[in-house]
């Protein structure tokens, strides 16, 4: 596992050099759909990646956001996202980071999120803890979600679909101190297992965006959960993620969001 850990940690640092190098330089911007963008620097980073791990490990599977999926029945596959945070990316906004996890057998066993303009090297493995450079990494101890520091997200059809998390998102600012939308899931899920944040939820996310962040937050002492509280897995529609000690009351405001009442105060 250690073998597998530094190369993850070595492809992060490769392609994350590559991206702090070309940060706030003119890079041709390319849309998915009508606010999903990818980059230049986005595609150069997936080949960094990509065919590091097609050299070293050519029989793994790679799962990643902008290629079609490889070797899909391998024992081991690789998630990656070669940049979260590309609409920041784009507009010089300073929030961005490399995402590379490792799943063995359906369970994800290593993750490494690297920021490359602080040089934050987040790493965790299954039953080995959480580091950020080195240190461990414990979540918060905050216990009131009106005390609590929140990170969340909106998908990108917000402008189309109804599920958009603006709901969420109105309820949730009422009842905690704070809330921030810095726009990379990875690195907001790496900020939660480092204490930085005492809760997180999204809508939508992809595999990509959180099987390196998921296991730096649980190997950190946090948890996990869809959004009705059951199981979380890379393919939920919904991910509550937080210290665990605020993780009843997040969901008690969304389950009343989604019931049209009012959550346990006064009631």
């Amino acid at each position: 596992m250690r073998e597998l850990t530094d190369f993850a940690v070595y492809l992060a640092r490769k392609a994350g050099r590559m991206l702090a190098e070309k940060f706030t330089r003119h890079n041709p911007v390319y849309y998915k759909g009508a606010i999903d963008l990818v980059t230049e620097a986005d595609r150069m980073s997936e080949e960094i990646i990509l065919a590091e791990i097609g050299r070293r490990y050519p029989g793994h599977g790679i799962l990643s956001e902008e290629s079609k999926e490889k070797n899909a029945r391998a024992a081991m596959r690789w998630i990656v996202d070669p940049l979260d945070g590309t609409t920041n990316y784009a507009h010089g906004f300073p929030f961005f980071c490399v995402s590379v996890a490792l799943e063995k057998d359906g369970s994800v066993v290593l993750g490494v999120v690297y920021d490359p303009l602080r040089d934050d090297l987040f790493e965790a493995s299954l039953g080995g803890g959480s580091r950020l450079n080195g240190k461990e990494l414990r979540v918060s101890s905050v216990e009131d979600l009106s005390r609590s520091l929140l990170a969340t997200g909106f998908p990108y059809d917000i402008r189309e679909s109804p599920d958009n998390n603006l709901n969420f998102f109105n309820a949730m600012a009422k009842k905690a101190q704070a809330i921030r939308r810095a726009g990379a899931a990875a690195l907001d899920l790496a900020y939660l297992a480092a204490g930085r944040f005492d809760g997180f939820w999204e809508l939508k996310l992809k595999p990509w965006d959180t099987a390196a962040g998921c296991l730096l937050v649980e190997e950190a002492g946090g948890v996990l959960s869809d959004m009705a509280g059951e199981k979380w897995h890379l393919f939920s529609p919904g991910l509550v993620a937080s210290n665990g000690l605020i993780q009843e009351q997040m969901l008690e405001v969304m389950s009343a969001v989604v019931n049209g009442g009012k959550t346990g105060e006064g009631q």
